[in-house]
């Protein structure tokens, strides 16, 4: 299920959404699920 405020890619062309309701399904590009997109580290400040 998909979690609100959560942005979703597609791995083929790099589409991407944002989850702004809760509800039964999955969101899909081409055929595929889409994968949740996490969040990119930050540097360290050393």
């Amino acid at each position: 299920m998909n979690e609100i405020g959560k942005r979703y890619t597609c791995a083929t062309c790099q589409t991407q959404v944002i989850c702004v309701k809760k509800g039964a399904g999955r969101f899909s590009c081409h055929a595929a699920p889409m994968e949740l997109l996490t969040a990119k580290p930050l540097p360290s400040s050393d």
